[in-house]
């Protein structure tokens, strides 16, 4: 029996003696299926190439960046964020190794881990088992989870403290239970919005994006993505990192208002000059 992981995504499914005709998170219009077919792995299979290593990155005082060398599925990066002794990580990666756990856990281990969607789900089961740690999904994508475990708590509402100044908000758009972390940073009260994809850092680093499928290119509705911006309104953060080391920095939360009116501009037909 082994777990079988889909080398596109990333997602691990259950034990099984054969690998699942199909991933489902990839059959969905919001990821794909590779061109060549759907291609499976494993975790021990990974860590028995040689090929893979996770890279860290101090990208600010009690923030790490986490990427696999070379890139694995989606290619997200994830971040362990630590305020006041609490030690949170921001959405998971696939590859897991000893290295990174001995890594991680003479910095302190982890109290938690939290995901802005289905797409980073990947291996979660295997880090919460190897921190000993609860897995926050918001319960509106719990369709999605291919791995159940105990260790799941699905949270409810618009908004979650996971500890002091780890604050989850449900934004949707992107998907149902699209969630954000953000983290008011005690130490200098200079805030920070992690948002996944749920929110898109663009080329142009001013400015982000929203989109129902980025692969696909579909967009969300205008209605949607206002709504998100709306949500967003009372939270102050100067900084806001997406999923591939991505970041705006400086009055990051005037960046995602005046985005969202540019996105519905073009939708409306009224960014098109003549």
């Amino acid at each position: 029996m082994k777990k079988y992981i889909c080398i596109t995504c990333g997602t691990q499914y259950p034990a099984s003696s054969h690998p699942p005709e199909a991933c489902i998170i990839c059959k969905e219009e919001r990821q794909y299926v590779h061109p060549d077919g759907q291609q499976w792995t494993t975790l021990e299979k990974m860590q028995q190439s040689g090929n893979y290593s996770n890279h860290f990155v101090d990208e600010q005082k009690g923030m790490k960046s986490i990427t696999t060398i070379p890139d694995f599925g989606i290619g997200q990066t994830a971040y362990l964020i630590e305020e006041q002794g609490f030690r949170l990580l921001w959405d998971c990666i696939a590859y897991l190794d000893d290295k990174t756990k001995n890594d991680i856990n003479e910095a302190g281990g982890l109290d938690a881990i939290a995901l802005s969607h289905p797409h980073y789900y990947t291996t979660q089961v295997e880090w919460a088992e190897a921190f000993n740690c609860p897995i926050y999904i918001h319960e509106d994508d719990k369709q999605w989870v291919q791995e159940y475990t105990d260790r799941i708590i699905f949270w409810s509402g618009e908004s979650l403290e996971i500890s002091e100044g780890l604050v989850l908000y449900r934004l949707g758009g992107h998907f149902d239970g699209g969630a954000v972390l953000h983290w008011t940073k005690q130490s200098d009260h200079q805030a920070v919005l992690l948002t996944g994809d749920i929110i898109q850092v663009v080329a142009d680093r001013k400015w982000v994006s929203f989109m129902y499928s980025y692969p696909n290119l579909i967009p969300l509705p205008a209605e949607i993505v206002m709504n998100i911006a709306e949500k967003l309104k009372p939270l102050k953060f100067g900084e806001l990192y997406n999923a591939f080391h991505r970041e705006v920095t400086g009055q990051a939360d005037l960046a995602v208002q005046r985005s969202a009116e540019r996105y519905v501009a073009a939708l409306e037909g009224r960014l098109i000059k003549d």
